[in-house]
């Protein structure tokens, strides 16, 4: 029978095996182009890319490297004993994390660092950090707002108040660099500020603030704190400065705020805030953020000891509802007019004296580094 029957089965076998080998032909197709895949996948991402100049022409001429990124320290030298070990340390962080030799330029009494930090972006720096007090941080801010060119903030002076509010180190220049070079960027308001002397628009003068901006009381303690007693005591030169001035006759004072109608107070100091924290940690103005796109005043109208008494508890306790003697204000725009000249600060540093302000808010107007 099996022999009967021999030449189907031989006909069916090769059948099969030719529906095999069909078989095999398709899925050995199909596995080759998987494998191939799976190869040019281990080649790309198993493999190191070529060097760029693998793939140049033979006798073409080789590029250059990249150049290594530089920054600006724009320093107030009179913050300093010893200027040259300070520059040493702060080359050395620079080439520790891969950046070239800084540029190293020092403010003066004519330009406080505005035109240094200038010159600074156009000689190709890609940093600007001032390396001094608040004052410094502010004059190169100017050079830089509404540039895509970042600050980093180095600590020099008595209080680095933009840097604390920023919580950046204040206390090592060493960490403060590394976060100025290796920190990601972060937008910030500006406060722009008009400045009327005789308060009759004769001369206005044009400024900005990253902190705050006042007249009456607070100024008077800038003023009074000499940089000599900064510099032996440190941000006890403005507590020994504000006892001396604690004592005083009040002012008058008309706020216009935004669209709202005008308003009358009796006061020591008004502040503008652009940012709510002052010296030793006391938050003066406690809804005031750095990146939201208004700005804050306070009005400080104590009488006498008792009334500096009850602002400090108010202050301490960071109570923002209307009070007697505190008053807190948020707005976009403000006009200040006094009956008589009262001094002025801004940032810290003591301007004059004036009769009139008004201020506004330029939102995110500056590149400041953060960790």
């Amino acid at each position: 029978m099996l022999t009967d029957h021999a030449g189907w089965i031989a006909i069916v076998a090769v059948g099969a095996i030719v529906i095999a080998l069909l078989a095999w032909l398709v899925i050995a197709t199909s596995g080759d182009k998987v494998a191939q895949a799976a190869v040019a996948g281990v080649r790309r991402f198993g493999r190191r890319r070529p060097h760029r100049e693998h793939f140049r022409p033979e006798g073409a001429a080789k590029s250059a490297e990249a150049p290594k990124r530089v920054a600006a320290i724009i320093v107030n030298p009179t913050k300093f004993d010893d200027l040259a070990a300070v520059r040493a340390q702060v080359t050395q962080g620079c080439l520790d994390v891969g950046w070239d030799e800084p540029l190293w330029v020092e403010t003066t009494a004519q330009d406080p660092g505005t035109g240094q930090a200038r010159q600074a972006v156009r000689d190709g720096a890609t940093l600007i950090c001032p390396l001094g007090g608040d004052g410094t941080v502010r004059a190169v801010a100017a050079a830089l707002v509404g540039t895509e060119v970042p600050m980093g903030l180095l600590p020099g002076g008595t209080a680095n108040l933009l840097a604390r509010n920023l919580n950046l180190p204040v206390d090592s220049l060493d960490a403060a660099l590394k976060v100025a070079l290796t920190g990601q960027n972060k937008r910030v308001d500006v406060g722009r500020l008009t400045v009327d002397p005789s308060g009759e628009h004769e001369s206005p003068e044009e400024h900005i603030f990253l902190i705050m901006a006042g007249l009456g009381f607070d100024a008077a303690i800038m003023a009074d704190a000499p940089e000599r007693l900064k510099k032996t005591v440190g941000p006890l030169a403005y507590t020994i400065s504000g006892a001396r001035n604690l004592r005083g006759p009040q002012f008058k004072v008309r706020m216009k705020i935004d669209d709202e109608p005008e308003l009358t107070r009796r006061a020591r100091t008004v502040v503008v805030g652009n940012c709510g924290k002052i010296t030793g940690g006391l938050v003066l103005m406690p809804q005031a953020e750095v990146d939201d796109g208004w700005l804050d005043v306070v009005v400080l109208s104590p009488v006498g000891v008792v009334g500096w008494v009850a602002v400090a508890g108010r202050v301490i306790s960071k109570k923002r509802k209307g009070h007697q003697r505190v008053d807190h204000h948020r707005l976009k725009s403000v006009t200040i007019r006094t009956d008589r000249p009262e001094r002025v600060q801004i940032d810290g540093d003591p301007i004059g004296q004036a009769r009139a302000l008004s201020a506004t808010v330029d939102p995110l107007a500056l590149i400041i580094r953060v960790g």
